[in-house]
């Protein structure tokens, strides 16, 4: 491990700047977070959360796909993959990092790839951040996330794999940095003047960094959410779940506005667009939510015309779809930004407490 103390800190910050652009999260005047690129001046906010997540710098809300210029018959094609260059995101929490590997799962562990969502992933580093404490919805324990350690991943078979380059931990004053990654080691390697290595007793001087890892775990273990019942959400209770009268219930309260969504870490749906721009045609991708009315509208009909259906799809596909598909890994991370913002309080625990609750459906009590 190395570290720089926290007066120091935006040295570190300015030697990776002069590299490359570094993105952190940063106060905004309500007093949330959310991410912007470091300049001088600029400060670490420690809030516990950003509004909407890191997911952005890898996909973006709005990404150009390419433009047709010209006539019918006389037109080119113009590529629009940007020119990514290098970029640092730090302070990403352990939740954030772990939506990473499950969006790389759907555009980068199949054929084809995401070509563009790849790009970006080749050129962002990710330096997390440790929770020294947690939201009151917060339960990202719940699906085998490490705060204390949160570079560190595991798949839903205990599989482990790093989900960001370098750890960070702040601590008596101090950050320390821990490379867990080839990217990693080589941008701690390029600031080495501005950090100071741990010395000849490592294990005394890193004592107080350990500690403060078992107080994380501590304090994510007793969080209230933190220890609900899953055993009910496999492919075996696949239609049982599907069927369950308590989508409608459930539902009756949805507006259908999408929030949860466009807050949450995993999802990943997208629409593709066309524009006239008057000299030509650009198509681009947006983000999109299955809980609009035209999400996935075929020209022969929409397949989920009711609010429970689309409400149902959400949260079959963050417990039941994904998790059958790859590794039972569930595609949600506990960041809580849904129990945060939904303004019905329509949210995963809500659902996962009240499938738990149907008779019906075989599982643990």
């Amino acid at each position: 491990m190395i570290k720089v103390s926290e007066a120091k800190l935006n040295d570190v910050f300015a030697a990776i700047a002069a590299k490359q652009a570094l993105y952190m999260p940063v106060e905004k005047k309500d007093g949330e977070a959310e991410y912007a690129q470091w300049a001088e001046g600029v400060e670490y906010s420690r809030a516990q959360n950003t509004v909407r997540s890191a997911k952005d710098f890898f996909f973006p809300k709005k990404e150009d796909l390419y433009e047709i210029k010209g006539t019918s018959k006389n037109f080119k094609v113009i590529d629009s993959h940007e020119k990514i260059e290098d970029f640092v995101v730090f302070g990403v929490k352990a939740c954030d990092a772990k939506a990473f590997s499950l969006i790389d799962r759907v555009y980068l562990n199949q054929n084809p790839v995401d070509s563009y969502y790849e790009n970006r992933r080749k050129h962002g580093t990710v330096i997390t951040m440790a929770c020294n404490e947690a939201a009151p919805t917060c339960f990202c324990k719940l699906f085998d996330i490490d705060a204390a350690n949160p570079s560190n991943g595991k798949d839903g078979n205990g599989k482990e794999f790093p989900i960001g380059d370098i750890s960070t931990w702040m601590n008596d004053g101090n950050v320390w940095f821990e490379a867990k990654t080839e990217k990693g080691t080589k941008l701690l390697d390029s600031i080495k003047a501005e950090l100071t290595s741990a010395g000849a007793d490592m294990d005394a001087e890193t004592a107080p960094v350990e500690k403060l890892k078992d107080e994380i775990t501590a304090v994510m273990d007793s969080q209230k959410f933190a220890n609900q019942n899953l055993s009910k959400f496999t492919h075996e209770n696949l239609n049982p779940i599907f069927n369950s009268e308590t989508w409608k219930h459930m539902a009756e309260s949805c507006l259908g506005c999408g929030t949860c969504t466009y807050v949450c870490p995993t999802c990943m749906c997208y629409n593709i667009k066309d524009m006239d721009t008057g000299t030509g045609i650009k198509r681009f991708r947006t983000w999109d939510s299955c809980m609009y009315s035209d999400f996935t509208k075929m020209a022969a009909a929409n397949p989920r015309t009711q609010q429970y259906q689309k409400f149902r799809q959400r949260f079959m596909h963050k417990l039941v779809y994904y998790p059958a598909r790859y590794e039972n890994t569930f595609a949600c991370v506990g960041c809580g930004r849904c129990l945060q913002k939904c303004p019905t309080h329509n949210n995963i625990i809500k659902v996962i407490e009240t499938i738990n609750a149907d008779d019906s459906i075989k599982g643990d009590k």
